[in-house]
């Protein structure tokens, strides 16, 4: 029996490392590149622009013969990953290629038409991680404003969502709190791929002004709305620097929001970005069991002391908690710190984050929130049902709207 039990779980995981998800620029050199045959193309990229082997797209493309790679366009942390978040990206050479690169990510957002002059087409080929507030979508929609603009086509080549194409959270944002990382009157978890969030952007003339570019998504092959990152087969390169994980989108959808207080330490700049709530005021055993007592589906927190080595709490002796997220079937992602920040305000009532923190990151908060009202549901009395109704009340409608744009 023993032996058996064995053989069917070596079966089943043999199975497992087999599947195989092809993404939008493997199937686009299977092609042959023939979309791109005769063109002069601009490429939209970063160090997750690789093929399943790791080589980057950069490089892939600047080899080809049938097409000419022009210039090099990049979003925030550069087009070889050579800046830190938020860091100020400035135009540039590839020091590989010798092409120019033009920032999207510092003076200009989105591509300027003399940095289009002789661009055929646009590519673009950058993994997401689900999320609103991450700023590559972002970046993706002002180069699709930048095409329809200019007459440019532009192509995406599609990628995993690596929290599913199932899962969908948080509130629609709203006018006035968009911006760069509250874009798109879309939830804080959207559940499309970046293809899918791209056809949906354009049909439904969600960008400026309602333009619509001539647009073409090459889709994956094998991949499933119900996969995790793992089940892909692919290799994960970092988003960015504290994303370093497949797992780590999980993380930042469950305390980057707060983390934008900058009163609370989420992990960054200790060895588990996002995975932690930590402050000096707290004391970790007595927090832990408050969280565990609230019985949240598919989370437990262990309690915890560490001192990060870098960021806004270099060397602070921290208390807290780590999140460990035991069935992401099940968990709520963006409900864990408002789970948490409700414990916080009954064990410390006179530590009132909204009042600890400088004024500009209250202006963030609510711009990653999409909205003030999670905000004034926090000041005004707390009540975590009201606020629970409030993040979920986009997510039928949502879903329903933007299941049109499925791919897979």
């Amino acid at each position: 029996m023993k032996k058996l039990l064995a053989l069917l779980l070596i079966t089943s995981l043999t199975a497992l490392c087999q599947v195989t998800v092809k993404t939008g620029l493997d199937v686009l050199r299977d092609s042959g590149f023939k979309v791109l045959e005769g063109k002069n193309v601009g490429l939209i990229t970063n160090p997750t622009g690789v093929d399943a082997r790791l080589r980057s797209t950069v490089d892939i493309f600047f080899e080809q013969k049938n097409f000419k790679l022009k210039a090099l366009y990049g979003p925030e942390h550069g087009v070889r990953g050579d800046f830190a978040a938020g860091d100020h990206v400035g135009n540039d050479t590839d020091k590989v290629t010798g092409l120019p690169v033009f920032s999207l990510y510092g003076e200009n957002r989105k591509p300027k038409k003399e940095m289009l002059t002789g661009i055929d087409v646009l590519v673009y080929d950058i993994q997401d991680i689900g999320c609103r507030s991450y700023t590559y979508i972002s970046t993706m929609g002002m180069v699709m404003e930048a095409g329809a603009e200019n007459n440019i086509p532009v192509i995406i080549l599609d990628r995993p969502n690596p929290l599913g194409g199932n899962r969908i959270e948080g509130n629609i944002a709203e006018s006035p709190y968009f911006s760069f990382v509250s874009q798109f009157p879309i939830p804080y978890v959207y559940g499309l791929t970046c293809g899918e969030l791209a056809q949906f952007l354009n049909a439904e003339k969600i960008l400026k002004n309602g333009v619509q570019c001539d647009l073409t998504i090459i889709p994956m092959k094998g991949w499933k709305r119900s996969m995790t990152f793992e089940e892909t087969g692919l290799p994960w390169v970092p988003t960015s620097p504290h994303v370093p994980h497949a797992y780590s989108p999980y993380y930042y959808v469950a305390s980057g929001v707060i983390g934008e207080l900058g009163v609370f330490n989420e992990g960054v700049g200790y060895t588990i970005p996002f995975q932690a709530f930590g402050a000096e005021w707290m004391n970790a055993a007595q927090l832990a069991d408050k969280m565990n007592s609230l019985h949240l589906p598919g989370v437990i927190f262990r309690p915890m002391s560490y001192k990060p080595f870098y960021g806004g709490s270099k060397n602070k002796n921290l208390q807290g908690v780590q999140i460990h997220i035991t069935d992401y079937k099940t968990v709520s992602l963006m409900g864990i710190q408002f789970a948490f920040l409700k414990i916080h305000s009954e064990m410390y009532p006179d530590k009132k984050p909204f009042l600890l923190c400088e004024k500009s990151r209250i202006s963030m908060f609510d711009k990653v929130c999409g909205s003030k009202n999670v905000r004034e549901i926090i000041d005004n009395g707390f009540n975590m049902k009201e606020l629970n109704d409030f993040l979920n009340k986009d997510v039928q409608k949502f879903r329903e709207i933007s299941s049109k744009y499925f791919l897979y």
